[in-house]
C-alpha cells in the first residue's frame, strides 16, 4: 500500500477472539462510559444551575468535565459497537476524526489543567488581587484560549499524520486511533515530520508542566505559612483535588508515550491506553467531589430535583 489513500478502513485491535470476552468487555466498558457521562454530567449541571457555584473555580471545572465528556466519547462508543458486533473495522474518515477530536480534547484539557494552577495560585498567593485578575471576561478569555489551543494542536497533528504514506498495512495495535501507531504503519522515514511536530508539542508541553510544579511549589509555601489550622485545611481542600487530577493525567500521559520501546508490547500498550485515555475521564468528578462541600451540597440538589427549573441557568461569574 502506497498512502493511506489506498484503501478505505483501518482495522482497529480487538480486545478477545472468543464471542463471551467481546461480550464482557462491551459490558465493561459500557459501565465506565455510563459512570463518565453520569459523574460529569452531574458535575455540569450542578454548576450550571447553583449561582453560589459560578466562581472562576467551577467555572474552569465545568470547562473540564465537558472536555473529559468529549474525549471518552471519542473512544470508548466505537470501540464498544465493534466489540458488540464482532468486528474491527473503522472508516479512514472515523480514524482521522477519532484522532482530531482525541487530541483536541486531551490537549486543550492540559491547557485548561495548567489555567487552573494559575487559578488556584491567584486565589492562595495574591487573594486580594484575585477577583480583578480573574473577572469574568479574563476567565472567559483564558478557557476561550485552551479550548483554541487544542483546535491548533489538533489540527496541525492530524493533518502531518495522514500525509504521511502508509506501507505497513492498515492494522492499528489500538482499541482507537492513536498517533503513535498509525506512525508504525508510515514508511521507513515519511513519520519524521510528525516526529519533528510531536518533539515541538513536547517542549510546549513541559513548559507548562514546569509552570503547574512552580505554581503548586508557591502555593504549598503560602498554606504552610497560615496560621490557623481552618485555614490550611480549606486551602488543601481547594488545591488538592486539581493537584490530584494533573497527576493522574500526567502520569499516565508520559507513561504511554515515554515509555522504553523494550517495555512496548500490544497488551501493555492497551492497558496504558486505557489508563490515560478512560480513567481520567471518569475519576476527575469523583475526585472534585470527594472534598468540596460546596459542590457536594449542589450535586445533592441537583440528585433530590426530579425535575430541572425552567429558570435561567446562565453562568455569570462572581468576582
Amino acid at each position: 500500500m502506497s498512502n493511506g489513500s489506498s484503501f478505505n478502513n483501518f482495522l482497529l485491535l480487538a480486545f478477545a477472539d472468543t464471542r463471551e470476552l467481546q461480550l464482557l468487555n462491551f459490558s465493561l466498558f459500557l459501565g465506565i462510559y455510563l459512570a463518565a457521562l453520569l459523574g460529569n454530567g452531574l458535575i455540569i449541571t450542578a454548576i450550571a444551575c447553583d449561582h453560589r457555584l459560578h466562581t472562576p473555580m467551577y467555572f474552569f471545572l465545568l470547562n473540564l468535565s465537558i472536555l473529559d465528556l468529549g474525549s471518552i466519547s471519542t473512544t470508548l462508543p466505537k470501540s464498544m459497537a465493534n466489540s458488540l458486533w464482532d468486528t474491527r473495522a473503522i472508516s479512514y474518515a472515523g480514524c482521522a476524526a477519532q484522532v482530531f477530536f482525541f487530541v483536541f480534547f486531551m490537549s486543550a484539557e492540559y491547557s485548561l489543567l495548567t489555567v487552573m494552577a494559575y487559578d488556584r495560585y491567584m486565589a492562595i498567593c495574591r487573594p486580594l488581587h484575585y477577583g480583578i485578575l480573574l473577572g469574568s471576561r479574563a476567565c472567559v478569555r483564558m478557557a476561550a484560549a485552551a479550548w483554541a489551543s487544542g483546535f491548533i494542536y489538533s489540527m496541525l497533528h492530524t493533518a502531518n499524520t495522514f500525509s504521511i504514506p502508509l506501507c505497513q498495512g492498515n492494522t492499528v495495535d489500538q482499541f482507537f486511533c492513536e498517533i503513535p501507531q498509525i506512525l508504525k504503519l508510515s514508511c521507513s522515514d515519511s513519520y519524521l515530520r510528525e516526529a519533528g511536530v510531536l518533539v515541538v508539542s513536547a517542549c510546549l508541553g513541559f513548559g507548562c508542566f514546569i509552570f503547574i510544579v512552580v505554581s503548586y511549589v508557591q502555593i504549598f509555601t503560602a498554606v504552610l505559612r497560615i496560621p490557623s489550622e481552618q485555614g490550611r485545611h480549606k486551602a488543601f481542600s481547594m488545591c488538592l483535588p486539581h493537584l490530584a487530577v494533573v497527576s493522574l493525567f500526567i502520569s499516565t500521559g508520559l507513561f504511554a508515550y515515554l515509555k522504553p520501546p523494550s517495555l512496548s508490547s500490544p497488551a501493555l500498550d492497551l492497558v496504558v491506553a486505557v489508563l490515560y485515555s478512560v480513567v481520567p475521564p471518569t475519576l476527575n468528578p469523583l475526585i472534585y467531589s470527594m472534598r468540596n462541600k460546596e459542590l457536594q451540597d449542589a450535586l445533592r440538589k441537583v440528585i433530590s430535583w426530579p425535575f430541572f427549573s425552567s429558570g435561567n441557568t446562565g453562568i455569570s461569574l462572581q468576582k
